[in-house]
């Protein structure tokens, strides 16, 4: 079987024997870096789920704690002893309705979770999580929840149960000045490619400052849906 592989490598690609060696060693080497990746992303998903199970036990148990009271109460006439083993509102003595599990911890806002925090996220695994930060910090901040959806790889119904753990308010922390930019930085925002980066900086070069956003679709190659897409993040301030 070997020497029918030398034969093979050596009569239809040219190989010497010695490269035909090489190339034995080296084809098994590419499957299994290839492969690599796959199991770490289903390790790290298995384990960010065992915690966040195992997270959840804890808060349940710590919630129980403080709701489920028991206490047993003997009626002054004789009538009736209760045992009563349930969850009850001190000031009203009316059952609570269970809280749900995105209720039982601090919600804070989706512009501050990092990559560590993000996991908490049923079907977010660390390789997500961290995918969803950078396209955060690529686009400069998010004013609309369904910006989400861009992230590559990110389904809509997990996208949408981010929003069960943190608060979404707008926020946009980072602004290009479209009358300082250089091309670079420009077509680094991923809603602008490179050569529209080229096309909006020569024409600044060649007319002056913009004195308005609008003075973008001066250039008749961008349309108005283009330019309000990305208006959030552009500036004309010195």
């Amino acid at each position: 079987m070997r020497k029918s592989i030398f034969y093979f490598l050596k009569a239809y690609l040219g190989f010497t024997k010695r490269e035909s060696r090489g190339f034995l060693l080296v084809v098994p080497l590419l499957f299994i870096l290839a492969w690599i990746p796959s199991v770490l992303d289903w390790y790290w998903e298995r384990d960010a789920k065992i915690k966040y199970e195992e997270y959840l036990m804890m808060v349940k148990r710590k919630s129980d704690n403080v709701f489920i009271k028991n206490s047993y109460h003997d009626r002054e006439d004789g009538k009736e002893k209760v045992a009563n083993k349930k969850s009850v509102i001190a000031d009203t003595g009316r059952w609570e309705k269970p809280k749900r599990e995105g209720e039982l911890i601090n919600k804070i806002d989706f512009s501050e979770a990092d990559s560590s925090l993000l996991q908490i996220v049923p079907g977010i695994g660390n390789t997500l999580a961290s995918r969803i930060v950078k396209y955060r910090e690529q686009l400069g901040g998010m004013h609309e929840k369904s910006q989400l959806l861009e992230v590559y790889g990110l389904k809509e119904e997990v996208a949408k149960g981010i929003f069960e753990y943190f608060d979404f308010n707008p926020l946009i922390k980072k602004k290009i000045n479209l009358n300082h930019v250089t091309v670079r930085d420009l077509s680094a925002h991923p809603y602008v490619k490179y050569g529209e980066a080229k096309v909006i900086i020569a024409y600044r070069e060649q007319h002056g400052h913009y004195q308005s956003l609008d003075d973008v679709l001066d250039i008749k190659i961008f349309t108005k849906d283009w330019l309000d897409r990305l208006r959030p993040y552009l500036t004309l301030s010195e």
